[in-house]
């Protein structure tokens, strides 16, 4: 399989955002519709279904503003790379370009905690863009949603993402 040259989509985030999602880079499916989370066995909107109201049989405009309303900005944290694939095993190291976190922790001030979605977008945050944390920002590296990572069911999934995301999620019952 031949390596593709791939741009990831925008960040979907408020100006009051306080929590931001990072995964590595979409799928080909998430690519193909131009949505985050498309692949349909990924657990995101499951997850966030539980969390934030954004279940995924909502249409998708619907459920980035469900997680607008909770605080809660989506984004990756390669802007660019080659990939054979969907695997983040298969992104070519030297063609790796990050989004610009230093803009993006600007606009959006009120972000006190950076939630990578999986391992792989921990690590090469790590590398490549962890200077442009500031202060006061934690960081917590949670269950991979992707169907890929099978090793955890949807429930322990679920879990990890609840303890980490809900004393900052935004709900209609006034938490955080």
């Amino acid at each position: 399989m031949t390596a593709t040259r791939l741009a990831g989509l925008p960040a979907v985030a408020r100006g009051d955002a306080r929590i931001l999602v990072l995964g590595s880079m979409p799928g080909t499916a998430s690519l193909a519709a131009q949505r985050y989370y498309a692949h349909p066995r990924n657990a995101f909107w499951p997850i966030m279904g539980a969390l934030a109201g954004a279940a995924p049989e909502l249409p998708y405009p619907q459920r980035l503003a469900r997680l607008a309303g909770a605080g809660i900005a989506l984004w990756d944290v390669l802007a660019h790379c080659e990939r054979a694939g969907s695997l983040d095993a298969r992104i070519e190291p030297g063609s790796i370009v990050v989004n610009d976190f230093d803009a993006f922790f600007a606009a959006h001030p009120h972000v006190a905690l950076v939630a990578f979605n999986g391992g792989t977008a921990a690590r090469v945050f790590a590398r490549h863009a962890a200077n442009a944390l500031r202060p006061g920002i934690a960081t917590v590296t949670l269950p991979s949603t992707s169907p890929a990572y099978a090793a955890m069911p949807l429930a322990g999934k679920l879990a990890a993402w609840r303890a980490a995301l809900e004393p900052l999620v935004r709900s209609r019952y006034g938490s955080a």
